[in-house]
């Protein structure tokens, strides 16, 4: 009997190439598996044959007589899921002329195969679970309960545990299916496997095209190992196609394989691409830079005065550093009572009532300002609208934000 095959038998007789443990493992679970009528949940990337799987476990069981359906839960829309599985009657919705019977009543007594399960709507798997725990089943439309007998296989290549955590696939239909786990191993986990595959479907190719056979270089073969085969068995085929089809050299070198390969997807290598968008720079980091520059500014302006007083005001001094007081105060609110005298002799001077040397930083009064980030935030802000004349674009790349950003703060501080 089938089920008394072992791994190579089933190798030979579903034209599976490979050697990798992984893969017997695989294997040997749906052997052991198959024989039973318990539910096994596949999982595996796309591409890396599933289906094949399900197949190997219908031809295997005490049903491989009976009808087998692959259903693709995630290629029929939500709308019509639960009449394509559990049938409908006529006129239970818009254009149901007539009544249908659904996959469930059509394979009665043999598999079906539920690809991509875990895109089942929520209320098509509370249907789904009730189908596995009593056999029963309900057509859209009809309040007559149905009974089926069969065995159900799901496949996936999504995380079900992460699906069932974010609350998008029940967690008793998830324990209900996965009797049995059963995982796929992807290209890049069988390496050993990819030569004997590639070679495998370019003679498959060559022979189909009537085209010269394709021989690799000890490069070629060594890129086909080292590359990351997203879209696993089912890519690397797609290429051997294409190489079969368009390529004229038939002695492969890794330069002609790179023509094909993706390099995008090429590097195994585990890399952090960093993001230039401004927004990856902390508001908080900005703010603090702006007001280190705002404090060296103010020492600057200390110093310069302190010059000009230890100078007895000097009429040239006072006109050379016109300019640099000027700098200093252009982005700094100053009521015109207290504006700086354009006229140097209007610039009154108060020394002290004696002669000696004095330290303008000594006696200076020393003010307490506001350390609160949220003010200091805020002013920054109405300074760079003002400045760019309510501008936000502008305003924004001043402040080194996005405008997003900028309209943010805008509405929490209430500016």
């Amino acid at each position: 009997m089938l089920y008394n095959m072992d791994v190579q038998d089933i190798k030979n007789r579903f034209g599976i190439i490979g050697n990798s443990p992984l893969l017997n493992r695989a294997i040997d679970i749906a052997r052991q598996v198959a024989p039973t009528d318990i539910s096994v949940l596949i999982t595996g990337e796309s591409g890396s044959g599933k289906e094949v799987f399900s197949h190997i476990i219908h031809s295997l069981s005490a049903r491989k007589h009976g009808p087998f359906i692959a259903v693709n839960c995630g290629a029929i829309p939500e709308g019509t899921i639960d009449s394509e599985l559990f049938g409908h009657e006529k006129g239970s919705f818009t254009g149901a002329h007539d009544a249908r019977k659904g996959y469930f009543e059509v394979v009665d007594g043999g598999t079906i195969f539920l690809d991509e399960v875990a895109e089942l709507p929520i209320g098509t798997q509370a249907r789904l679970l009730r189908v596995l725990e009593t056999g029963e089943y309900i057509r859209v439309g009809s309040s007559k309960v149905q009974k089926t007998n069969v065995r159900v296989i799901a496949a996936t290549n999504k995380d079900v545990f992460d699906a069932v955590s974010a609350g998008k696939f029940r967690e008793d239909l998830y324990y209900r299916l996965n009797t049995v786990p059963l995982k796929i191993p992807a290209l890049r986990e069988r390496k050993e496997d990819i030569n004997l595959l590639f070679r495998k479907f370019i003679a498959d190719f060559t022979d189909k095209y009537r085209s010269p056979s394709v021989q690799l270089d000890q490069s070629a073969q060594q890129l086909l190992m080292n590359y990351s085969w997203p879209g696993n068995v089912r890519q690397l085929k797609n290429i051997a196609e294409q190489i079969a089809v368009l390529e004229k050299d038939r002695n492969l070198t890794a330069e002609h394989l790179q023509t094909y390969i993706p390099t995008e997807a090429g590097s195994t290598l585990p890399m952090r691409i960093p993001n230039q968008n401004k927004d990856d720079f902390s508001e908080r980091d900005i703010l603090y830079k702006v007001l280190f520059d705002m404090k060296k500014d103010m020492m600057d302006l200390k110093k310069l005065v302190a010059e000009i007083i230890q100078n007895g005001g000097n009429t040239s001094t006072i006109q050379s550093n016109q300019n640099i007081i000027n700098q200093l105060y252009r982005d700094i609110e100053i009521p015109e009572s207290k504006a700086i005298p354009q006229d140097p002799h209007q610039l009154v001077i108060h020394q002290p009532s004696n002669d000696k040397s004095f330290d303008l930083m000594d006696d200076a009064e020393e003010v307490e300002e506001s350390l609160s980030l949220l003010d200091k935030e805020s002013d920054l802000i109405k300074k760079a609208l003002k400045k760019h004349k309510g501008k936000r674009k502008m305003a924004a790349n001043e402040l080194g934000i996005s405008e997003r950003t900028l309209y943010r703060k805008i509405k929490e501080l209430e500016l």
